[in-house]
Formats: structure tokens, C-alpha cells, sequence
């Protein structure tokens, strides 16, 4: 019950920054004040509170749910207005967070865990400066940063038994470095650090592609062939978007809409396709079957991200149906997931984790 409580929080919050989302684009939509507070909702309230939650399952102490917990409730602060409180609350997360992935890191040392504690810092920071009143991009810079390592992370752990090169290690810790550098200098010099920021990200895409197991895995078929489709896809708009990032440093807030949704909607939200038909089993503790009606919702997003961006170039109306159709994609795949967990298919389904694509 407490596991379907906290996910409850994840998909409330969901809801609300989409729709928050939308309204910003200028669809005509009757919404809670809170909804203004889009990327805190999509980062912290979602994508923060499952996240926290697939860690605590991960360490399997019931301490570990006070960060999906405090992820969530801060989230629902938000949306009913009480912005402070949330913030606070929301704060508490990246800490617990932390403490949790510090625990992993005591059983259990490697390179991942490394990551995932610094992605988790990362978060709080940008909580921080959220609270603070800094400029919006300090603290999205921040909240991205928490993200993408966090990914960065869990492909690192599911591919760990994989023989790469010598070099990629070196060339991996220094597109992370690269990373928190630019978001750290950002906060004094805004263009300078913003572009560095940026190449950071352009250059993690690069390592993924060339590394990733994706790139074996996609020659495939079935459920690795479209997890890998789903995170090839991913690193591509994380390379634009780090492009992006480097054109709003430097040419202004025109490139502002591309740069985050080229990032949290194209890159983040590919992974979350890839990864979720593993993850979501594990929380929900029911067996999934893969669909190839999976693949509909991933098309859907990345067309109607393309319009999207198009519409930055000056079609408004392209970016704002291009944002509809972003929404529906998400409510597609919910509903694929859905499908694809229902009872009926499950008792004829395999687990859809594979040697591929290992679980943690």
C-alpha cells in the first residue's frame, strides 16, 4: 500500500506539471496556481519521488522511503500553494537520497553508486537554489544535472560487465566533470559556464553512443531491440539539447524551450520508455509482457518533439500543438505500461529483463 501511496504522489505530480506545462504554451486550461510550478513538479515531485523510490527498494530499509516520500508531499505542497513549505520538504529528499546512496556505496563500491550519490547532491543543490530565488536556469541546470548523471548511473550498472576500452573511463569522468563544472560557473558566469554546461551534455551523448550496449543490443529483436531504439533516440536529443543549452548561454531565452525539452522530454523521458518496462515490474511486483505497441508512444513523443522545436523557430502553433501531442504521448504510454501489466497478459508473459539488460 505505501509503495502505491508514493506512486500515487509521482503520477499527481505528473499530471499537474504537464498540465501546468500546457498552460504555459497557452492551451486554454482550468488549473491549480501550483501547476506554475512545472519543472519542480516533473523533476522532484516525478521523476524525483520514483527514483528515490526504486532506491529505497533497491536498499530495502524502510528509512530509505522518507525520500519518496518527502519528494512526493513537497510536490503536493506545491500543487495546493503552499510553495516554501514545499520547497523545504522537497529539500529533504535529495538528502535522504544521498544518506541512501551513501549506504550503497558502504556494500558495495563502484562507480554507479559514485554517480548516483553525486546526481543526488546535484539535485539538492538545485532545490537550493530554487529556494533561494536564484535565476530559473541555476537551478534547471542543476535539476538536469541530477537527471542525466542519474541515467548516466544506471547505464553504467546495467552494462558494468561489458568490455570497453581503456579510455573510457578517463573520458567518462571527465564528461561528468565537465558537466558540474559549467553548472557551478554558471551561477557567477552565466554564459561561460552555460556553454560548458552544455558541451558537457553534448559530450556524455557522445560517450552513451559509442560505449552504451545499446549499440549492439538494437540488432536485435523484442524487448532489448526497442529499449535499445528508445535509448539511442534518447542520446541523440541529449546531444541537441546540449547544443541548445550552449545557444541560450550565448544567443539568449530563445533557445530556452528547446534546450530543456530537447533534454527532459527527448532524452529523459526516452530513457524513462527504455528503462520502465524493467523498473516498473520490480515496484509494482507484477511480471510484465512486452508489447510492440510500445514503440507507438516512443514514435509519438520524438514527431511531436520535432514540431515542437520547430515551433521555437517562430510557429507558435507548432509549439503548442506540438506540446499536446508530447502530453498525449506520455498518457499513451502510461496506458500501454498499463496493458502490458494487466493479469490477462502477464500469466502468458516472460520477465522482460534479459541478459542484455540485467537487473540491479
Amino acid at each position: 500500500m505505501g509503495r502505491i501511496l508514493l506512486l500515487a504522489l509521482a503520477v499527481a505530480a505528473l499530471a499537474t506539471g504537464v498540465l501546468g506545462g500546457l498552460a504555459r504554451l497557452g492551451v486554454p486550461l482550468e488549473i491549480a496556481a501550483g501547476a506554475a510550478h512545472h519543472g519542480a513538479l516533473m523533476t522532484g515531485g516525478f521523476l524525483g519521488t520514483l527514483i528515490s523510490l526504486e532506491r529505497a527498494i533497491a536498499l530495502g530499509e524502510p528509512a530509505a522511503y522518507a525520500a519518496p516520500l518527502a519528494a512526493g508531499s513537497g510536490a503536493l505542497l506545491l500543487v495546493l500553494g503552499a510553495r516554501e513549505a514545499g520547497m523545504w520538504v522537497s529539500l529533504a529528499a535529495p538528502v535522504v537520497l544521498a544518506i541512501v546512496s551513501a549506504s550503497l556505496l558502504r556494500r558495495q563500491a563502484q562507480a554507479h553508486i559514485v554517480l548516483l550519490l553525486v546526481a543526488a547532491l546535484a539535485w539538492g543543490v538545485g532545490d537550493a537554489l530554487s529556494l533561494a530565488g536564484a535565476v530559473p536556469n541555476a537551478a534547471a541546470a542543476w535539476w538536469l544535472a541530477f537527471l542525466v548523471l542519474t541515467i548516466a548511473a544506471e547505464r553504467l550498472e546495467m552494462t558494468r560487465l561489458t568490455r570497453r576500452p581503456a579510455i573510457a573511463a578517463p573520458l567518462f569522468h571527465a564528461c561528468v566533470g565537465t558537466i558540474l563544472a559549467g553548472a557551478a560557473a554558471a551561477l557567477a558566469w552565466p554564459a561561460a559556464g552555460g556553454v560548458v554546461f552544455g558541451a558537457g551534455l553534448a559530450a556524455l551523448a557522445g560517450w552513451l553512443a559509442f560505449f552504451d550496449i545499446a549499440r549492439r543490443t538494437v540488432a536485435t529483436e523484442g524487448f532489448p531491440r526497442y529499449s535499445a531504439t528508445a535509448l539511442l533516440a534518447g542520446y541523440a536529443w541529449l546531444a541537441a539539447g546540449g547544443a541548445a543549452w550552449c545557444g541560450m548561454a550565448l544567443a539568449g531565452p530563445a533557445w530556452r524551450d528547446a534546450a530543456l525539452h530537447a533534454l527532459g522530454l527527448g532524452f529523459v523521458f526516452s530513457m524513462i520508455l527504455a528503462h520502465a518496462p524493467v523498473v516498473v515490474p520490480i515496484v509494482a511486483r507484477r511480471r510484465m509482457r512486452y508489447t510492440p505497441w510500445m514503440y507507438a508512444p516512443l514514435a509519438l513523443l520524438h514527431a511531436s518533439l520535432l514540431v515542437r522545436i520547430a515551433g521555437d523557430a517562430g510557429e507558435p502553433a507548432w509549439r503548442m500543438w506540438g506540446g499536446i501531442v508530447n502530453a498525449l504521448a506520455i498518457l499513451a504510454f502510461a496506458g500501454t505500461m498499463a496493458l502490458a501489466l494487466s493479469r490477462r497478459m502477464a500469466e502468458v508473459s516472460r520477465p522482460t529483463t534479459t541478459a542484455q539488460e540485467p537487473r540491479r
